[in-house]
């Protein structure tokens, strides 16, 4: 049985901030990714949570993120926001955006952000639940180092590729949220099968030939297997236009992993619109959105996307979050 300690979310983003601090992180980029670690843990994704924050450390002092990155904001059309990241984390420099994205989304009913020369943005999911919470639809999509094989070859081509979409609701939280990769799991649990030496399920990687595996070490070799088969290939190329072509950031096939030490930043991209529902929709779209909601919620046994995080949430805000006691302890070890 895997031993747990259990932390508030207080803990988890102090812990966080101060690993990531001594690794060579400004304040200002290790508070914006705290956040983040705590929030999502918070949600119940643990692998892209504390788990990760060695990962950052690593990259941080070997160069394949720089820590003090300044991202630089630029803004070519009144609809545009463009940041360079400056190779350093997603995070600040989709804040940085953010501060005039959602201003200027309603102004104008719909604007866009585009971010290059960037890193892993984390759960793609948190950025846009953020864009739901100012009352604007938001939509994200972040490329990754190719892992997935175009339909019929063995060779991967396009990243994992998450896209995001939130929907506000009445509450002040999403009434929706997606977050979804292009891949039938998150490259990340293959990771951390292979730390914890697993075998992963059938459907999840294939090897190197094209074929099933169980074993996540020979699935990291090879390519991680598309959710739909052709489809999931659909979803990741169209992730590949708007989080690389369209920002100016680095193909898949061109970026340095987001494990191991080697290559460099990866230099990636993300993308985010957001859209004022009030001016579309002509005033009618809480109460769409809230039928077609109560459609699912009011089915027996149905899911709605987001449900499950609300809950875990706000579990979270006052039961804490069972940790991974051997994270914990790599952690430490960083602090020491």
């Amino acid at each position: 049985m895997t031993e747990t300690r259990t932390l508030s979310l207080a803990e988890i983003e102090d812990l966080s901030f101060r690993a990531l601090v001594a690794a060579g992180t400004s304040e200002k980029s290790a508070r914006a990714l705290a956040l983040a670690t705590a929030a999502t843990e918070a949600d119940g994704v643990a692998s892209h949570g504390l788990a990760y924050i060695p990962i950052y450390c690593e990259h941080v002092r070997c160069g394949k993120v720089d820590g003090k990155a300044e991202p630089i904001l630029a803004r070519p059309r009144p609809g545009v926001v463009a940041v360079d990241a400056a190779t350093g984390f997603a995070h600040a420099a989709i804040d940085l955006g953010f501060e005039t994205l959602v201003p200027a989304a309603r102004e104008q009913g719909i604007a866009v952000l585009t971010i290059r020369n960037s890193y892993n943005c984390g759960v793609l999911g948190y950025h846009t639940f953020r864009l739901a919470q100012e009352g604007l639809v938001g939509l994200g999509f972040t490329n990754a180092p190719a892992s997935i094989a175009p339909s019929g070859g063995a060779k991967p081509v396009v990243g994992t590729n998450p896209f995001s979409v939130a929907v506000p609701g009445t509450d002040g939280q999403p009434a929706l949220l997606i977050d979804q990769s292009a891949s039938t799991i998150a490259k990340s649990e293959v990771m951390k099968h292979a730390r914890e030496g697993k075998p992963i399920p059938i459907g999840w990687a294939l090897d190197g030939d094209g074929n099933p595996t169980t074993d996540p070490e020979v699935g990291l070799k090879g390519s991680m297997a598309p959710s739909g088969g052709y489809k999931g290939v659909g979803v990741a190329l169209l992730t590949e236009v708007m989080a690389a072509a369209l920002t100016g950031a680095t193909l898949g096939i061109n970026a340095s992993p987001f494990s191991g030490t080697a290559g460099g930043p990866p230099r990636t991209g993300q993308c985010f619109i957001a859209i004022d529902p009030g001016v579309t929709s002509g005033g009618g779209f809480n109460a769409i959105v809230s039928e077609l909601v109560e459609a699912i919620r009011f089915q027996e046994g149905a899911h709605l996307p987001g449900d499950g995080r609300r809950s875990r949430r706000l579990a979270a805000r006052g039961d804490g979050v069972a940790v991974n006691a051997a994270t914990l302890a790599r952690i430490d070890a960083l602090l020491t």
